[in-house]
């Protein structure tokens, strides 16, 4: 039961509102909540377990499609295996990434920053829609 719904019950309860007062509390308070709200309440999100990549586009008139579901287990063992590799293989990792376009250092990739990622990617989802392409990016 969320706040409102329960501070509503408590004023009937003590009499400071009437029994129809509280059903149009009530009755607004759901009016008001969006069904994903509302969904939140009866079952709670399970732990994302793996990060998705979806692009549908079209070259030329062929259609193309990616599907990439990468476990997130994964991604955390990928870096605590990161934690193993000599500074100096990381120094020339990091090199060649910044070479190919890709500004990531890789020396300061640490475990814990990971969960947090994980963490805020559970609740985010990426779209982009352009006239010949669609990316998703999301967490499930």
């Amino acid at each position: 039961m969320n706040d409102q719904r329960k501070d509503i019950l408590d004023m009937l309860a003590e009499g400071r509102i009437t029994a129809d007062e509280a059903e149009q509390l009530i009755a607004a308070l759901e009016r008001d909540q969006s069904p994903v709200a509302a969904s939140a309440d009866i079952r709670p999100k399970a732990k994302a377990k793996y990060l998705r990549v979806l692009v549908d586009t079209t070259d030329n008139g062929e259609p193309g499609r990616v599907n990439v579901r990468v476990p997130l287990q994964l991604l955390r063992a990928g870096v605590r295996l990161a934690a193993l590799i000599p500074p100096q293989a990381l120094g020339k990792a990091n090199a060649e990434l910044a070479r190919s376009g890709v500004p990531l250092d890789l020396t300061q990739l640490k475990p814990e920053q990971l969960e947090a990622l994980i963490e805020h990617l559970d609740e985010v989802a990426i779209e982009v829609d352009q006239p010949d392409s669609k990316v998703r990016v999301f967490c499930e």
